[in-house]
């Protein structure tokens, strides 16, 4: 079992910066792949950035390529999603996911057609233009 807590959202205006953080109750040291995805009212749930166990595959959407950049610190059992020139259409609650595993296809992982095993219960990104 892996407990995920969701940080570091809140209001941002629009060109700005923002750093969310998913803190793991457990290793997540090279076996789990990690997840953000992002939520508004009325849509389906969307990934946004997947990294692999050992953080060398990641997979963006299209929505943030360029902008958004995830990373994980196995040190500290944290994932981390780094949100640059943030706009208004990133406004959502979003969460962190993981998926035990060394092989995890993040695409896949991304693309939200695939169960998840852990989620944590999300964090609200509020922007401002």
């Amino acid at each position: 079992q892996v407990q995920l807590v969701e940080s570091g959202g809140g209001l941002v205006q629009a060109g700005g910066s923002l750093r969310l953080s998913c803190a793991a109750s457990r290793s997540i040291s090279s076996f789990y792949a990690m997840g953000w995805y992002r939520q508004v009212p009325g849509k389906e749930r969307e990934g946004v950035a997947c990294i692999n166990a050992e953080g060398r595959n990641t997979y963006y959407a299209d929505s943030v390529k360029g902008r958004f950049a995830i990373s994980r610190d196995d040190a500290k059992n944290v994932a981390y999603l780094e949100m640059n020139n943030v706009e208004p259409e990133d406004a959502a609650l979003y969460y962190c996911a993981a998926e035990p595993g060394r092989e995890i296809n993040v695409r896949l992982m991304c693309s939200g057609t695939a169960p998840l095993d852990y989620w944590g219960r999300g964090t609200q990104v509020t922007v401002s233009s």
